[in-house]
């Protein structure tokens, strides 16, 4: 956890720092239009979070420490061709890079703290005689941590802006570098490792694609996925629906980045809060509130608008975008961790890498899908109708969602290995839950 940790810290500085300022960049330095744009920054998204499963799936073979160097390398390359890129397709091919190797090492990243959470969880529980939880969801720190690089990020890219995008670009390529270097030296060579001398992972399953893939032939797991992804798509419109929103009404970028401000700071300074308050609920209560408050974080940009309320003539409360962030963010802090938790009860014996890869990669179908028709919508109807597909799609999550956690039931152990049952819930799930066979 002492590598970990650091480690999404780093890699979420070197993100935040480009990819804000990517629609600026194309826009007025390369000439691009708003589709061209559009395009970019879609399969950009897509390349990484779509790629999870197959990023997943490399990571349980290749072991997290080959995989997550590769990863680092990757991004490196495709932020160096960024800095070097003067038009649409190889920007576009850089853009794609980028996603392309956070597929590879956040899996394997996520696994690992998977690892170490499931590691703690038995520990806590068998101490206790089944009764214990863990102090903290290890997913909250590193949401928290990543939070932290992802306010760092942006104030770095914009201190070195001055200089140019293509200094910012290849500033982050370096630093992806310099951490793979990093952690080629400390990261652990044996890939079942935590990264920081804790439990082992489970032994990899040698029994080909088709056990790498198991996740697939898990319908729970993969309707749970999908209803999971509606989660990412919300907290996408941070960077796609409210600038258009925010642009709509002439409130500029000024607003935009004290909007950004205040997501980050109520993320750093209420995540661990709200992971305790997640655990103390209990999964099915922690996923419904979570989905229920980013649906009335829609429904307040539709009832208090783009501006709302003003103290003083001329200066704008932004009522409604203000009210959009809390909401979107308290929901995101629920669902997030949350939900993540859950993947290692569904995965029991199983390699963790395609479990994770398999929710993400669900995340980014959401996201691809969610924005084109979101977007669609906005162009022919107007902004309503696309906020309106947003708080149904985060109402039926609410209402669906919790019927598909993992049930209590004993998973078949690997050859040689005792049967053991799957972990119990933090508290206990919907009452009609059925038994998973």
């Amino acid at each position: 956890m002492s590598l970990l940790l650091p480690t999404q810290l780093v890699f979420n500085i070197g993100f935040y720092a480009v990819v804000p300022f990517l629609a600026l960049v194309m826009s007025e330095d390369l000439g691009l239009g708003a589709a061209a744009v559009g395009l970019v920054l879609g399969a950009r998204t897509f390349s990484q979070q779509g790629m999870f499963l197959l990023g997943g799936v490399i990571a349980d073979r290749w072991g997290s420490r080959r995989s997550i160097l590769t990863g680092c390398v990757i991004r490196a390359a495709g932020y160096f061709g960024l800095a070097a890129s003067d038009s649409f397709w190889p920007f576009l091919l850089s853009a794609v890079l980028t996603g392309v190797g956070g597929a590879f090492f956040s899996p394997a990243i996520e696994g690992l703290v998977g690892t170490l959470d499931r590691a703690r969880t038995s520990a806590t529980t068998t101490d206790s005689g089944g009764q214990g939880t863990p102090p903290h969801n290890v997913f909250a720190w590193l949401v928290l941590i990543g939070e932290i690089g992802a306010v760092a990020g942006p104030l770095i890219g914009l201190g070195l802006l001055p200089f140019g995008f293509p200094v910012v670009a290849a500033s982050a390529g370096g630093l992806f570098l310099a951490v793979g270097a990093t952690l080629w030296v400390l990261l652990p060579h044996h890939a079942g490792s935590t990264g920081n001398g804790g439990e082992p992972e489970p032994e990899p399953d040698t029994s080909g694609m088709r056990g790498a893939f198991a996740c697939l032939e898990d319908r729970r797991f993969v309707l749970f996925a999908a209803l999971f992804g509606v989660n990412l798509l919300a907290y996408n419109q941070l960077y796609f629906a409210l600038p258009l929103e925010l642009g709509q009404g002439d409130s500029g970028v000024g607003s935009l980045a004290i909007l950004f401000a205040i997501a980050s700071v109520l993320t750093i300074a209420l995540q661990l809060p709200m992971s305790a308050l997640a655990t103390r609920l209990g999964p099915t209560a922690a996923l419904r509130t979570g989905f229920i408050c980013i649906a009335a974080g829609f429904a307040s940009i539709i009832l208090l608008g783009r501006t709302g309320l003003h103290l003083l003539p001329g200066l704008p409360v932004l009522t409604g975008p203000v009210a959009l962030v809390t909401l979107l963010g308290l929901g995101h802090m629920l669902v997030g961790p949350a939900g993540m938790r859950q993947v290692h009860r569904f995965a029991g014996h199983q390699p963790l890498g395609a479990y994770y890869g398999l929710l993400a990669s669900c995340g980014g179908i959401a996201v691809l899908t969610g924005n084109g028709l979101t977007g669609v919508l906005r162009d022919t109807l107007g902004s309503t109708c696309s906020w309106v597909l947003l708080i149904l799609l985060a109402l039926v999550s609410a209402t669906l969602l919790p019927r598909f956690l993992p049930a209590t039931s004993v998973h078949p152990a690997p050859p040689g290995r005792p049967a053991r049952p799957v972990l119990p819930p933090v508290l206990p799930s919907v009452p009609d839950q059925k038994v998973q066979s």
